[in-house]
């Protein structure tokens, strides 16, 4: 019972913060970027350019749906039907968003905030919460959809890089914004001029969107590596198999100079988590002499997970 009760809770936090990624995704587009008429890559830089081609009849959410609906069901097929409760659940509450909070955000506050600040910071807001947003949805394993579902389909049947297959995508739609008219939420038709400076903060949005989607997973993933050499090596085992809930290896060591044989700890653990368990080793035996590495992949139980093609 316990088991599913932590199993349920874990649930429930990995969709709160899939939620939490998705507003600011929503947001990012809604104030920033939107409002600005800039473009971006994927699913939501085609749905823009739609929606300024019709004069906002065909709202970002409308065409965002519609197509990632597409890609997933074709992508239950091809890579199976564990593919992405997540993903679909990240797509349902994109959909909405992007349609709803450009009629409930007030106009003032987006002349304020984005129309008066120009394009290029609007770019860079936008940008950072747009990849921010992705970044918590995949540490809690969901997904924007998208180009991301593409480019795994393909990876199944070619040996293409998914990083390069995606960010080719991104570049192709920025670039179709140039052949597609572009008009304001005024109904203004875009200079064609104005929407060559409009592909370039195209660019700009992409390298910030992977940039700061980087570091928030890296951030998130980031695992130390403690050795610990103590005399009471064993109640501090104890004490972070038990209270911590992390593995602890009892390495055979000996001092060489002292020449005494001493048993050394070693531990793997998120950073997230090393402040805690240092303060937990010190309380302890203040005397326990500690070393700390980054390292740059764990994989195994409580970490990462090797994905089988």
């Amino acid at each position: 019972m316990a088991i599913l009760k932590t199993s349920a809770l874990g649930a429930i936090k990995d969709y709160a913060i899939v939620t939490l990624g998705i507003l600011l995704f929503v947001l990012g587009w809604s104030i920033f970027l939107v409002p600005n008429n800039l473009v971006g890559g994927g699913v939501t830089g085609l749905s823009a350019i739609l929606q300024y081609a019709t004069h906002g009849v065909i709202k970002i959410g409308y065409s965002y749906f519609v197509i990632n609906v597409a890609l997933i069901i074709t992508a239950l097929f091809v890579l199976g039907f564990g593919f992405g409760g997540k993903t679909i659940w990240a797509t349902v509450i994109a959909s909405v968003g992007l349609n709803l909070f450009q009629t409930l955000i007030p106009a003032d506050f987006i002349q304020a905030i984005a129309l008066d600040n120009g394009k290029l910071m609007s770019t860079i807001m936008g940008g950072i919460m747009v990849g921010t947003g992705i970044g918590l949805t995949m540490t809690a394993g969901g997904s924007t959809g998208g180009t991301d579902i593409i480019a795994l389909i393909v990876n199944k049947y070619r040996n293409v890089s998914p990083g390069r297959l995606i960010l080719w995508m991104d570049v192709v739609i920025i670039l179709a914004s140039l052949l597609v008219p572009s008009y304001t939420a005024e109904g203004v038709e875009v200079p064609f001029v104005e929407k060559i400076t409009t592909v370039v903060y195209g660019f700009i949005l992409v390298v910030i969107n992977s940039t700061v989607l980087d570091l928030v997973i890296s951030g998130s993933r980031q695992s130390v590596q403690l050795f610990i050499l103590s005399q009471k090596y064993a109640e501090i085992a104890d004490a972070i198999t038990h209270d911590l809930h992390r593995g602890v290896t009892v390495l055979d060591g000996k001092g060489w100079y002292t020449k005494n044989n001493t048993e050394v700890l070693m531990v793997l653990t998120r950073k997230s988590d090393l402040n805690l368990m240092l303060r937990y080793i010190k309380t302890i035996d203040p005397n326990a002499f500690l070393s700390v590495s980054s390292v740059t992949g764990v994989y195994g139980k409580g970490f990462d997970v090797i994905k089988k093609r």
